[in-house]
């Protein structure tokens, strides 16, 4: 029977041995249960007010038309995410954030502000400009980037990097179009039942193109720059202060200055919009999901190069850090443990490839001084979640790296011994092997 390898010498645990009593206030039952009941107030308080200005019959068809872009948004982000996905229930906070404090916050707060600007200037028409190219931005963004402070505090172990930086903020921005949509659809719905418009040429349609069909990604877009902003202050050392307060706020300052340039468009003249679309924000898109797939990739290599040192120690298999690095052997081993062992052992053989790549950032973290103080501590604790899960997870890792291994020319006679396997070639390497 297989025995762990010993540990090093760790030192205990802060408060180990000791009986504490947390206050009232610090209890995470006590915690969850007020933020709850805040959200759940939040969305009960849009719904009416939402509800109250586009009619029954405009909240459902807003309803209906606004949630079509979001399975595909949280599709993309939890796509992006799948190298170190973080817990459910941060991505359900971020998005009940969005669509419903953040949107009551927007609501309230953009009302108020031009409602005041049109009383002061009595210029109902340059308040409304200036609401939306001023006031919205500086409040939405705001508003949404509550939510990634309140997890980067929070659930600062989830949230290592850019990467996770880019999908807080983009879920959170998903739920908070969500809810704006509902508004626009269901105002446009309306405005055509007064006026009799039907088809292509209604408000409806030409709103749906707009906001649905041209533009769902706009307000991840723009909140993902605060998202990234987090995320290098997340990969910055503790001691660098100024750069994790400042990032965050650079980021911030970025994503509203988008915003009120893409708000800004329609003033720019006839095809101001329609300039700004193709001149701004696809190349501004496209460049965003490039560097976000590129730190993707990025993770998987320090995978690869992290976790070689727990194989030399006994954590690990040989062939473990390589399917761990690869998405496709990932999936490979998971299907291997299903066929085999059921379902239970790939739910089990999906945590362990979690707990292994959080080892891997926390080694890398640690390697450039950058883990902080609980490095020994979360480390032990990972190698034992990962200890426990190793009978159905290292052979259908093992499995996973032999079957992507990349196939390897038929050679006619054994390699000479001077030549042995390629350089940075994978443990398991057959050159014998088609």
């Amino acid at each position: 029977m297989a025995t762990s390898p010993p540990f090093p010498t760790y030192p205990p645990r802060p408060g180990d041995g000791v009986l504490r009593h947390p206050h009232w206030w610090q209890r995470r039952w006590v915690r969850y249960g007020a933020l709850s009941t805040l959200l759940a107030l939040s969305g009960l308080v849009i719904l009416a007010l939402v509800r109250r200005q586009t009619g029954t019959e405009g909240f459902v068809v807003g309803l209906g038309l606004a949630v079509l872009p979001v399975p595909w948004l949280i599709a993309a982000f939890r796509w992006l995410d799948r190298v170190e996905p973080g817990p459910w229930r941060n991505l359900v906070f971020a998005l009940a954030w969005g669509a419903c404090a953040a949107a009551l916050i927007a609501i309230v707060a953009n009302s108020f502000a031009t409602r005041w600007i049109a009383t002061s200037t009595a210029d109902p028409a340059g308040a409304d400009t200036l609401g939306a190219t001023v006031i919205a931005p500086i409040v939405e963004e705001s508003a949404k980037a509550a939510a990634v402070l309140l997890v980067f505090l929070f659930r600062r172990r989830h949230f290592t990097g850019i990467v996770d930086g880019v999908v807080i903020a983009g879920i959170t921005a998903t739920g908070f179009a969500f809810t704006e949509n509902i508004l626009y659809l269901g105002t446009a719905f309306g405005t055509d039942q007064l006026t009799g418009g039907r088809g292509i040429a209604s408000v409806t349609a030409a709103t749906f193109f707009v906001r649905i069909v041209m533009s769902p990604f706009a307000h991840p877009l723009f909140t993902v720059l605060t998202g990234i902003g987090f995320g290098v202050a997340a990969r910055s050392g503790e001691r660098q202060r100024v750069r994790r307060a400042l990032l965050p706020v650079c980021g911030l300052l970025l994503a509203m200055s988008m915003h009120a340039f893409w708000n800004g468009s329609s003033t720019f003249g006839r095809y101001g919009f329609f300039a700004v679309y193709a001149a701004f924000m696809l190349p501004a898109f496209a460049l965003l999901t490039w560097l976000a797939i590129w730190t993707r990739q990025r993770e998987l290599r320090t995978v690869r190069a992290e976790l070689p040192a727990y194989v030399l120690a006994g954590w690990l298999g040989p062939g473990e850090p390589f399917a761990l690095g690869s998405m496709r052997a990932r999936r490979m081993a998971r299907d291997y443990a299903r066929h085999h062992l059921g379902r239970p052992a790939a739910r089990e053989v999906a945590r362990y490839e979690a707990y292994a790549t959080s080892l891997a950032f926390l080694r890398h973290r640690g390697r450039r001084g950058r883990a902080g103080a609980d490095f020994v501590v979360r480390e032990r604790e990972l190698l034992d979640e990962l200890w426990r899960r190793r009978e159905p997870a290292r052979p259908a890792l093992e499995y996973a790296a032999r079957a992507a291994t990349p196939a390897r020319p038929v050679y006619v006679g054994p390699v000479p011994y001077w030549q042995g396997a390629p350089a940075g070639a994978h443990p398991a390497y057959n050159p014998y092997r088609t």
